[in-house]
């Protein structure tokens, strides 16, 4: 079979089954093909609730999966790979966070949406990367705590001087491992592309970022940029999307180390084995996990939009 065979079968059968397939921007572009649905966790967990459909497959992490499942509770939700973890979102535990409410009582503590679904429980509100920054802002409390991601939270600090921000040593190793040694060598080799970065970055690549912001919105501002040449400062497959949506622009690695081998897990023949043998890992969360997870991201709706 090959690959444009097991898509078609892909697309055939999910109509014939009634799943929906998400698909995050971290995975490769020939499952991208095949999606109902591409986009960053809480944009994907958001169309999981507004999609007809009574199935979902979540091609990403689990944390994300898990998301789909707070949010759609009535809806069976599958994870394309049961071991596509995310280290972040490991990081810190329930234990550790009920600890610290316990000595800062009334400090509350902002949740990147990248974290489990048993330490979202414990949580004040979630963020995403993009809406991280005015959350804050629109918080009535001076002093917070932010877990887990080190990286963006000291971003958030530093745009956000008005408040204490509190942070633990948590964050993406993916985009940890990037360098101002890299941003030396890719400004070296293309010295008229713009740089776009996470924030989950170092500090010292964040810097001399032209652009920071989520990976939406890295997507958004080449796509609309008259620039034509980019160094994409974030998950790679970014690099193939872009190139495949902007023929007439050229994206080029900040590093190729910077790669999630979680995401990349996910292959077009797990979706296949999915979809017409359903042989995926289905979520199941109890309804008091689930209710408690929920008000985070209730509360980052209220605050964020």
């Amino acid at each position: 079979m090959t690959t444009r065979e097991m898509q078609d079968e892909i697309i055939r059968l999910k109509k014939e089954k009634d799943i929906c397939i998400l698909v995050h921007a971290y995975i490769s572009h020939d499952i991208v093909e095949v999606a109902d649905y591409v986009g960053d966790s809480y944009g994907l967990s958001k169309q999981a609730a507004a999609a007809p459909q009574k199935n979902v497959l979540m091609c990403g992490v689990r944390f994300m999966a898990e998301t789909c499942k707070i949010l759609s509770p009535e809806k069976r939700v599958y994870l394309s790979h049961s071991e596509a973890g995310c280290p972040m979102a490991e990081q810190i535990d329930k234990e550790l966070i009920e600890a610290y409410k316990e000595k800062y009582p009334g400090v509350p503590v902002v949740a990147y949406i990248n974290t489990t679904a048993e330490l979202k429980t414990v949580c004040d509100v979630c963020v995403t990367s993009a809406s991280a920054l005015k959350i804050v802002k629109n918080m009535d409390a001076e002093k917070i705590l932010f877990i887990p991601d080190r990286n963006l939270g000291g971003w958030i600090k530093e745009n956000c001087p008005e408040k204490q921000i509190d942070l633990m040593n948590g964050g993406c190793p993916t985009h940890a491992q990037m360098s101002i040694r890299d941003v030396e060598r890719a400004k070296a080799a293309h010295p008229g592309a713009k740089l776009l970065v996470h924030p989950e970055s170092r500090k010292e690549v964040v810097d001399q970022a032209d652009y920071a912001g989520s990976t939406t919105g890295i997507m958004k501002y080449a796509r609309e940029s008259e620039a034509k040449e980019f160094i994409i400062g974030t998950e790679n497959s970014i690099v193939s999307h872009l190139q495949m949506e902007c023929p007439d622009k050229r994206f080029y690695e900040l590093s190729k180390e910077c790669v999630c081998r979680n995401m990349k897990l996910t292959t077009l023949a797990d979706v296949y084995n999915m979809v017409k043998y359903g042989e995926a890992e289905e979520i199941i969360m109890d309804e008091e996990t689930r209710l408690a997870a929920k008000k985070p991201i209730d509360k980052m709706l209220q605050l964020g939009g």
